[in-house]
């Protein structure tokens, strides 16, 4: 069943932001048909090419038969070493009805607060990755942050105020400063907290 692997690769960590670039293919009657692009997250190219498909065909008249490809790439974060908050707006299916929702994460790349986000939502929501389009994403400011399990972790509390943010350091091993004063044994047990 090939929806059930891209739906079970898409949660383990492998979704990528690719850039699709499209359109209707060329005839006599239209010979420069307008291209569109889009982004989305997928955990390869060619579940990109089929969802940048699904989603164009909800919009205009055209579908992988009548169109062609033009370009896509994979779009790579510019910084991967600074944490960031993370705004995902997206919609999904449930057993009721369809539902907006806005979550935040706080995250290195925006692919890893992609993935948090859908092992989330199937944990909390239980809903399938195909079930799940996003909307939007976008980093958001840590005065703009809303959610409590984002604020915790940043420079300000809900009224907007800056708070002071602290990390216990509870098991600290010292390790000897030269090889030479390595030992596999010692005369005392070892004190580990600090604080």
């Amino acid at each position: 069943m090939p929806g059930s692997i891209a739906s079970t690769s898409m949660c383990k960590g492998g979704v990528k932001l690719f850039q699709v670039v499209g359109r209707k293919a060329p005839t006599e009657t239209e010979p420069a048909p307008p291209a569109y692009r889009m982004k989305l997250f997928a955990p390869n190219e060619v579940i990109a090419k089929s969802r940048f498909w699904y989603f164009l065909h909800q919009y205009r008249n055209m579908k992988k038969t009548t169109g062609e490809i033009l370009d896509i790439n994979e779009i790579r974060e510019k910084d991967p070493c600074n944490i960031k908050n993370y705004g995902i707006w997206l919609r999904y299916d449930s057993r009721s009805g369809t539902h907006n929702m806005y979550r935040e994460y706080r995250a290195l790349t925006l692919n890893s607060a992609v993935d948090a986000m859908y092992s989330e939502m199937a944990g909390r929501h239980r809903a399938r990755p195909r079930s799940i389009q996003i909307i939007r994403t976008g980093i958001v400011d840590a005065k703009n942050c809303k959610r409590p399990n984002t604020l915790q972790f940043t420079e300000f509390d809900n009224a907007g105020e800056p708070k002071q943010v602290k990390f216990p350091l509870p098991h600290r091993i010292v390790r000897a400063p030269k090889k030479s004063m390595r030992t596999t044994f010692k005369a005392f047990r070892p004190s580990t907290h600090f604080n």
